[in-house]
């Protein structure tokens, strides 16, 4: 079984009050239709995920800023290290280093095996 990271989850009623800057591509975990829970009360998304933690394998990662090869790296993770993993499609892994980012795209043989 997948270990899930731990969040409180946002009481009561969930809004916007006013306009909102977009955060840089490979900073926080925000998409247009997916966001970390944590982020629910500052971020407006269709979907809000809480993550579930797994870890990177024994080679450090590129944590790629789209979802192809050639993509740019925003960070390179350590072997070993702990992340939340938000989405999958594919090959790959949606994920991020907390709510606070870093996040961005790895292929999905880049983690270890789950226990």
């Amino acid at each position: 079984m997948t270990a899930q990271a731990s969040y409180s989850l946002p009481e009561g009623i969930v809004g916007l009050t006013g306009p909102v800057e977009k955060p840089a591509p490979g900073t926080l975990p925000l998409r247009g239709d997916l966001a970390h829970i944590a982020l629910a009360k500052h971020y407006l998304a269709a979907h809000y995920v809480i993550p579930q933690l797994r870890n990177i394998g024994d080679a450090p990662a590129p944590l790629m800023l789209a979802m192809r090869d050639d993509a740019e790296v925003g960070a390179t993770l350590d072997a070993g290290q702990e992340v939340e993993v938000l989405d999958c499609a594919g090959d790959w892994a949606w994920v991020a280093c907390g709510p606070e980012g870093p996040s961005g795209y790895i292929r999905l043989g880049m983690l270890a095996a789950s226990e």
